[in-house]
């Protein structure tokens, strides 16, 4: 793969990863496609991008295909990312849900795990400051990249990941050191926590309703239709007055119309009406 693309060849392949993945690409990524393909190009034999894509559609080589997805996910996720949703979930929600029978929480594009490890450690900090458990909670994390995925499963990270957002006093109570320069969450935090493959575009019937659903800094990559095809979609996956997080720079307003805006001071969440 040369160091530049086409238009033509750009624009094709914007429009293939749109189509398989929702993200959505402008102009000035070209340079991102390149770097993030040519590598992939190069370990499966193939002499330009025209070509992979011919071959992913010619053969429906689903692998290929999912490598393409892998390599072009942007995977950017910080532990505790923002403070405030992890503590309004504690202080607020929770006790809110609790007599419900628990909670039910989704963790849509979870990246390698740092979000949904967050909340489970956010619940155990409530429990041990109330001393006991004031609530049970299921969670569950997905993503469209299984690479990823596999990451966040084996709950392994290396100290430049462990360094952001984590405090030291998280670190030595919920980490386990397996090596020189990696640490594992431990195990009573990871068997909190479940995953599973999921891409946004696609239906959502299996993964059943939650009371709290994180859809956080993952919309800013997709197109206003999609957009909305997604948020009427986790609508669907809502209990009645189930909660909805998104991203400091993301918002459901003109998009959905079901939610209202809850101020968490700093922060907000929408609520389903």
């Amino acid at each position: 793969m040369t160091d530049s693309l086409s238009n033509i060849e750009f624009t094709n392949f914007c429009d293939f990863l749109q189509l398989n993945s929702g993200i959505k690409l402008n102009s000035s990524k070209q340079y991102l496609v390149t770097s993030r393909l040519n590598k992939l190009l190069t370990i499966n034999h193939i002499e330009s991008l025209k070509v992979l894509l011919e071959r992913i559609q010619l053969s429906a080589n689903s692998g290929l295909l999912q490598q393409v997805v892998d390599a072009m996910t942007t995977n950017e996720t910080n532990w505790f990312r923002d403070e405030y949703p992890f503590q309004a979930l504690t202080d607020k929600l929770l006790p809110e849900i609790a007599p419900r029978g628990g909670a039910k929480i989704w963790c849509a594009a979870c990246s390698s795990g740092q979000e949904p490890y967050s909340i489970a450690m956010a619940l155990d900090e409530s429990k041990i400051q109330v001393g006991g458990y004031k609530y049970s909670a299921q969670i569950i994390g997905t993503d469209l990249s299984v690479q990823i995925l596999a990451h966040a499963k084996s709950a392994e990270f290396d100290k430049l990941a462990l360094a952001r957002g984590l405090s030291s006093s998280r670190e030595q109570r919920y980490f386990e050191s397996i090596g020189k320069d990696k640490k594992r969450v431990i195990s009573s935090i990871r068997n909190q926590v479940q995953f599973r493959q999921l891409n946004l575009k696609e239906s959502y019937n299996s993964m059943g309703k939650f009371d709290v659903i994180f859809c956080r800094n993952v919309l800013i990559y997709f197109s206003a239709e999609l957009k909305r095809e997604i948020l009427n979609k986790l609508v669907k996956c809502l209990n009645p007055r189930g909660y909805l997080f998104l991203g400091a720079s993301e918002s459901a307003a003109g998009f959905n119309d079901n939610f209202k805006m809850v101020r968490c001071n700093p922060g907000i969440v929408y609520q389903l009406k």
